[in-house]
């Protein structure tokens, strides 16, 4: 078992996004059961509540519903149960390295770190635009969850389970 954790600022646009992008690529894979998927929050602002609407919204128009997600904030536990945990951008990147125990250090990326053509840019957050700044992040989320999960595929479950202790 393999075990996902997608993390951003409030845990009710990018990071469910992306919670519910590789849970049906999971599905469409025939993965279930063998990949485990949540996202957190670093910040406490909106623990408990639903994904923002537009999010859900654009999510919605893809065939994936996020309506009963649940904002949450990343705990302790988090770093030592989840085997990766993906943060959306820098920031939130910045913000996982300064609460995680130097030894689970190696499990932090960013999401678009696994697209091959070398882009190393941070999902944008559209919480503050437009309804068009939702679709440029699940354009992305789409493309950065596909190849996540084709490197977990060659890189972990070709080669056994998942690296958690638990």
């Amino acid at each position: 078992m393999v075990n996902v954790l997608f993390v951003c600022l409030g845990n009710i646009c990018r990071s469910p996004a992306a919670e519910g992008m590789l849970r049906a690529l999971i599905e469409r894979e025939g993965l279930i059961g063998t990949v485990t998927v949540d996202s957190a929050a670093t910040h406490p602002f909106n623990i408990g509540r639903p994904p923002d609407p537009r999010a859900q919204a654009v999510l919605h128009d893809r065939g994936i519903d996020i309506r009963d997600f649940r904002a949450r904030q990343i705990k302790e536990t988090d770093f030592r149960r989840f085997d990766y945990i993906i943060a959306m951008d820098r920031d939130n990147l910045d913000d996982l390295r300064h609460a995680c125990p130097a030894d689970a250090r190696a499990r932090l990326h960013r999401l678009l770190e696994f697209v091959p053509d070398g882009r190393q840019e941070d999902v944008a957050d559209p919480y503050h635009g437009r309804d068009g700044d939702f679709l440029v992040m699940a354009d992305q989320i789409e493309i950065g969850t596909r190849h996540l999960l084709r490197h977990i595929v060659t890189h972990d479950l070709r080669h056994g389970a998942g690296r958690s202790a638990d």
